[in-house]
């Protein structure tokens, strides 16, 4: 049987499959990738396409839009906060003195601790694949933390190179590799991997179904998905749709982000649904992610982080201004995290998803 674990740290970008109500305005004349399911689990498509404020993005530009934004920017990412790319996780009694990367590291370990990835020698994961891996963080973690064979796929040429530097440093090269790669079509085996792991890489993906199904194609028999990814608020009974100001407040994150339309927690577990995926479990992680953003946007007004953002250039400066976005999200009770468990095939599906209320 399979385990699907749902968190949801901010929002979640949805073009196929997503069920339900749509959050999507009319003003944005959307072509979206539609992916009906049948008993098979199959569904057709055609090109999707985001628009955000008035602009319209295809699948190729998203692509090359992130590989951009990520060549431009991790090298200051990795200057000011190291090696992980991703939320971290705190207690609800942190104080101001945290430290912010010690949190990422702890937001990795309660992910696992939560999906309930086994540890001993008998169970634990072999072989690993990072989906949305950055500079390798996650990739060099895992497999020290399970003496495993981790490869990891990032649209980033940069990040690659990066992330393939790091790993000889640390002396982890014999069983770490990188590779660029899209994550919609990934070039593994079906069943190549006990772990596939996202952290906070789902959110770039134009057409959820096809991601999902994707990382259940190259898991192995009685492997494990665990994601993490953003989404927005899930619409209440009378909704049809967001809100104008929250749509608008989307759109300027998704400009700067290079993010598609976005869905909600409940959109997300249906996805999974007509993928095959079964008894879906779901957790409010908000209170535990909150704190990071402002952290970085304390890291980015430094001299430090104003230093590294002039030479960066104009894309990663974008970035940084829409990090003041995040916050207002969060604030908001829009941006959500969501965890959810689910059986099925001999594989388990964790996804993560961090539920801001």
């Amino acid at each position: 049987m399979a385990t699907l674990a749902l968190s949801g740290c901010s929002y979640s970008p949805c073009w196929a499959g997503c069920a339900g109500k749509s959050t999507f305005q009319s003003k944005r004349k959307l072509t979206v990738s539609v992916a009906k399911p049948s008993s098979a689990g199959g569904g057709s498509s055609v090109t999707a396409v985001c628009a955000v404020g008035g602009k319209q993005r295809s699948v190729p530009e998203l692509n090359e839009g992130i590989a951009t934004f990520y060549n431009e920017s991790s090298g200051l990412w990795e200057e000011i906060w190291g090696e992980h790319m991703h939320h971290g996780y705190y207690d609800s009694e942190s104080s101001e003195n945290v430290n912010h990367i010690e949190a990422q590291i702890r937001m990795i370990d309660e992910c696992l601790k939560w999906a309930g990835i086994p540890e001993d020698e008998e169970n634990k994961p072999a072989t690993i694949v990072d989906v949305g891996c950055g500079i390798g963080g996650s990739s060099r973690y895992l497999s020290e933390k399970y003496k495993a064979n981790v490869k990891g796929i990032t649209l980033s040429p940069i990040q690659a190179q990066r992330a393939t530097a790091l790993t000889a440093e640390q002396g982890l090269s014999n069983s770490v590799s990188f590779l660029v790669a899209d994550a919609l079509n990934q070039p593994f085996a079906d069943g190549e991997f006990d772990l596939v792991w996202s952290m906070e890489s789902g959110e770039h993906m134009p057409d959820k179904r096809k991601f999902l199904q994707e990382l259940v194609r190259v898991t192995a028999p009685n492997g494990r998905v665990l994601i993490v990814t953003w989404c927005h608020r899930d619409l209440k009974p009378q909704e049809l749709s967001l809100t104008p100001d929250e749509m608008e407040l989307l759109d300027k994150i998704c400009d700067s982000y290079y993010l598609p339309a976005w869905c909600s927690p409940a959109d997300y577990v249906e996805i999974a649904q007509s993928v095959g995926l079964k008894d879906v479990k779901s957790a409010d992680w908000s209170e535990f992610v909150t704190p990071f953003w402002p952290a970085v946007m304390v890291s980015a007004l430094s001299f430090k982080g104003l230093a590294g953002l002039a030479k960066a250039g104009w894309t990663t400066i974008k970035g940084a201004l829409a990090m003041g976005l995040m916050v207002q999200g969060y604030q908001r009770g829009l941006i959500k995290c969501l965890v959810g468990n689910k059986p099925d095939l001999g594989k388990s599906f964790h996804m993560k998803m961090l539920e801001n209320r």
